[in-house]
């Protein structure tokens, strides 16, 4: 039987059945406004004893609307004995430093092995009905052969909270990546690259708009009107070379689009070594680096970034966290390599 959760429309309510709902709901519901869009489309949502399925149907101030949510479903998604590295666990929430290769949610193509089928096996019974289904909160990805952190919610408190922070860009996401030459602000030829901004202390800026690709639907591509607000930012670690020819760099995300940062450096002429997508068909001369480097630069497998900080407000607690991943092996190998050949001052 679904649970029955009574809403008072108060003063001024908006316009919308959905905003009002949204707004008037009781927290302790944890009824998200696309869930109660969904719910209302289902004819779950009822007023004077008659079911409403227009989100747009206006409200008046004292209405009573009842809403019927139904009992989480288990998931359709199979569970998966997969070991998985637990930076953080407790009641609401699950950090994983995901390795590289594994995809975060089954998808045409990859229906199993993922990261969602190894937490549905993890956690057990102790997920809530995120969505109306029993199964984890994902309310962020990394790519299948990025590397590193990511949380989940394992609460529908913890997914409304951190799906929040997401959506007001408070989370503090930092990640490494390898890439082709040597980002710098002196560069004339950067200095020209629209969308690429300055900022003290060697931060370059990267500002533009993000849509699918016109041709290629597996792309994202860089537009200048329409699509999605992206920012990113990065700075030079460490770099490699004589002359300097590649470097180590941090980028850390404004906004969290789709590929967002292997699209911008390589916008910005800074591929990620081993993007297969973004990265052309550039190469690294032996000259710079030597040839031991240079071979482990051509045969690294994937785009080289991982996501190695992760900082959020916990959702339930209010606690600050900030946790950190170290590099996987593959690219300290890589590192490594290129540090062999000299790091340049």
């Amino acid at each position: 039987m679904p649970s029955i959760v009574r809403v008072t429309i108060a003063d001024n309510p908006p316009p919308r059945l959905d905003k009002a709902l949204a707004r008037d709901v009781p927290a302790e519901a944890e009824l998200s406004r696309s869930r109660l869009a969904r719910l209302i489309a289902a004819g779950a949502v009822s007023r004077g004893g008659a079911v409403v399925t227009d989100a747009k149907a206006k409200v008046a101030p004292g209405e009573v609307i009842e809403i019927a949510v139904p009992v989480a479903e288990e998931s359709h998604i199979a569970a998966e004995v997969i070991a998985l590295d637990i930076v953080f666990e407790d009641d609401d929430l699950i950090v994983v430093n995901k390795p590289a290769g594994m995809v975060v949610h089954p998808a045409p193509g990859s229906p199993g092995g993922t990261l969602v089928n190894a937490l549905l096996a993890h956690c057990g019974d102790t997920l809530s009905g995120v969505g109306g289904e029993k199964r984890p909160g994902v309310v962020h990805r990394i790519d299948k052969d990025t590397s590193g952190l990511l949380v989940v919610a394992k609460s529908d408190q913890a997914h409304h909270g951190l799906a929040a922070q997401f959506e007001h860009h408070s989370v503090d996401r930092h990640y490494r990546a390898v890439v082709f030459g040597v980002p710098d602000m002196g560069d004339p030829r950067l200095k020209g690259v629209r969308g690429v901004s300055f900022e003290p202390g060697g931060v370059i800026k990267i500002t533009t708009q993000l849509a699918r690709h016109k041709t290629d639907r597996q792309r994202q591509a860089v537009i200048w009107s329409g699509g999605r607000h992206a920012v990113t930012r990065t700075r030079v670690v460490e770099a490699f070379g004589t002359p300097p020819a590649v470097a180590l760099v941090d980028c850390w995300l404004e906004t969290g689009r789709t590929h967002q940062i292997r699209v911008h450096m390589a916008h910005a002429g800074h591929a990620l070594i081993g993007d297969p997508v973004y990265g052309g068909r550039r190469k690294l001369g032996e000259k710079a680096v030597g040839e031991a480097a240079a071979a482990s630069v051509r045969a690294f497998p994937r785009q080289a970034l991982h996501a190695a900080t992760l900082g959020f407000t916990h959702p339930v607690t209010g606690e600050s966290l900030r946790f950190e991943a170290a590099l996987p092996d593959d690219m300290a190998a890589l590192i490594a390599a290129l540090r062999g050949a000299g790091a340049a001052p």
